[in-house]
């Protein structure tokens, strides 16, 4: 779909400082997390809500655009089969045809793409900065020093252990404090994440 295909997000919003980046640092040993943000994200309640309904706005467009698909492929096959009991100019007349519907098609999936992938981003920084803000509160009631971010294609993290990882934490601090209620199982699809860069390090499954 035009929407996943735009689903390339960014990772979590950079904070507006470096002071609010590090209110205080706790005396002690470092303390270290991580999480991956995008799927936190896209997982939450209300990530899943807002992107189904993004999902239900676009869908009629791209039946549109999967009928007139279904056309072009129609009218080839038709004129593969029947070529030659065609006359030159029907030929040529039928294949101007095609050729005009498939740069139709390829201007109106771009543009699905365009405006599909403006909203995603929209609704996505939105959404990020709000579970940023309940991940930097959680932090510091914690005593982090340092969250890692493991979402990201390229990511420093090589090994964490499953106790380090705060996805569910965040997940449920964010769905409790926005009080959207989960989607029934199996209406509502999940928002698509970019997937941590391979090989997986050991315990930063998505939780």
């Amino acid at each position: 779909m035009a929407l996943t295909a735009a689903a390339q997000v960014p990772s979590a919003p950079a904070p507006a400082s470096a002071a609010a980046a590090t209110p205080s640092i706790p005396a002690g040993p470092a303390k270290i997390a991580v999480i991956a943000f995008q799927v936190v994200v896209a997982q939450t309640n209300e990530g899943q809500r807002n992107f189904a309904d993004l999902q239900k706005k676009y869908a009629p467009k791209e039946a549109q655009l999967k009928a007139l698909n279904d056309d072009i492929d129609k009218a080839t096959k038709d004129l593969q089969t029947q070529g030659e009991k065609l006359s030159d100019g029907e030929r040529a007349g039928r294949a101007k045809s095609i050729d005009d519907k498939k740069k139709q098609l390829d201007r109106q999936l771009e543009d699905l793409r365009n405006d599909g992938n403006q909203e995603m981003q929209e609704m996505y920084s939105a959404l990020a900065q709000k579970v940023y803000d309940v991940l930097n509160t959680y932090a510091q009631q914690q005593g982090y020093t340092l969250v890692l971010d493991i979402s990201q294609q390229q990511n420093p993290v090589l090994y964490a252990a499953d106790a380090t990882v705060i996805n569910k934490q965040i997940l449920d601090a964010y769905n409790a404090k926005s009080g959207v209620p989960a989607p029934p199982a199996g209406t509502a699809p999940a928002a698509p994440a970019p997937r941590p860069s391979a090989p997986k390090p050991s315990g930063t499954t998505p939780h």
